[in-house]
């Protein structure tokens, strides 16, 4: 059997767990949150995306009660949660810097809050182990914060915001604290916490990879907007900005006036002296508008002779190279002054570079490599 993609966003009888409309959030007189409109669905891992001050961690305060709007509403399941307390919502918040006990044991920090709830020692220690067992810490259970490795108390933290079963827990920057390899392995382990409790996260993330790696869908934020919000894979594919295809990945971007030419494709006049650029645009665009096409370097083929068979072929000399390792990517001066990063993938252990600095190559890309962005 097929395994039922989840999709709830895509769904019209599902309701938002988390709706927030028209809402605006000013602080004297700068303007945080500018008149948004989101929803977020049940078990979905949304991220907020975005650079130092775009909003979204003031998007997260507003929910997790340390703010209010200063217009518009946001409700949880359906309620209204302005007038509700911090403590009295059904949200948990982690934050970047843990904030753990230092005195308390690893058990008796996942119990901190279940102990001020009205459940009895014995659910409160079959919750505790059942939480320990989750995030896989049960032989560290006596041990303090300061006897575990930082990603042992990142689980801690995790399994201490967990253990009321919060309809929906808010991750600030979770994983900042950790150096890259083990930031890498503990995405993978919060994504599979996420789909087993079935709790909804929200994370604020400013580290696009992250966002990309962990999230069913992303909002890419800037002054307090959210300019796209979809799943990882068409915001990357189908920006539907260039804000939005600049600050995600590796992109070319090239400025040029599009034209019709058949087939539903439009040829950009970008430089002279260079033919034009054939792309497919998502949409019309009227003559002579002015555009922005976007392609990312693996898509731009590198090589030595012209390409026969690509519709665009483009010559230059290798400006630059940058080995990354299981990549390579080659900046192309062209005789324009543009600049077009190509990228191969090293597949092979031990290869001759085919090609090396001051070369002269051809770049190839096809109709559909690219986007074509009207703002």
């Amino acid at each position: 059997m097929a395994q039922s993609v989840f999709a709830p966003w895509a769904d019209p009888n599902e309701k938002p767990l988390i709706q927030f409309r028209n809402v605006t959030k000013r602080f004297g007189d700068f303007t945080a949150i500018d008149d948004l409109t989101l929803d977020i669905f049940r078990r979905e891992f949304f991220a907020l995306l975005g650079p130092s001050g775009c909003g979204k961690t003031t998007l997260m305060r507003m929910l997790a009660g340390f703010e209010a709007p200063t217009e518009g509403t946001i409700t949880l399941d359906g309620k209204d949660i302005s007038p509700v307390p911090p403590h009295k919502r059904e949200v948990n918040m982690m934050f970047q810097s843990y904030a753990l006990f230092p005195h308390l044991t690893v058990y008796d920090n996942i119990a901190f809050g279940l102990k001020r709830s009205d459940m009895s020692r014995d659910e409160i220690a079959a919750r505790v182990e059942q939480m320990l067992k989750m995030v896989q810490l049960q032989k560290f259970a006596r041990r303090k914060p300061h006897q575990i490795s930082g990603g042992q108390r990142q689980r801690v933290a995790l399994a201490r915001s967990l253990a009321k079963a919060p309809k929906l827990l808010l991750l600030d920057e979770p994983l900042g604290a950790l150096d890259r390899k083990l930031r890498e392995e503990t995405q993978f382990e919060l994504m599979d916490i996420q789909e087993k409790t079935g709790t909804t996260f929200v994370i604020v993330t400013h580290d696009q990879e992250e966002a990309m790696t962990v999230a069913s869908r992303v909002a890419v934020m800037d002054h307090g907007k959210v300019i796209q919000v979809d799943t990882p894979d068409r915001i990357y594919e189908t920006p539907n900005c260039v804000y939005v295809a600049d600050f995600i990945g590796d992109v070319n971007l090239i400025e040029g006036n599009a034209y019709p030419a058949g087939d539903d494709r439009v040829s950009i006049e970008w430089a002279e002296g260079q033919p034009g650029i054939i792309a497919t645009p998502a949409g019309a665009v009227e003559a002579g508008a002015r555009i922005t096409f976007a392609i990312r370097p693996e898509k731009v083929a590198i090589c030595r002779d012209r390409p026969e068979d690509l519709p665009n072929a483009v010559r230059g000399r290798i400006l630059d190279i940058a080995y990354l390792g299981n990549i390579s990517t080659y900046h192309v001066a062209l005789p324009s002054g543009h600049v077009i990063k190509a990228q191969t993938a090293n597949d092979r252990r031990i290869a001759r570079r085919s090609f090396t600095w001051e070369d002269e190559v051809w770049l190839g890309w096809t109709a559909t490599a690219g986007v074509v962005l009207t703002q």
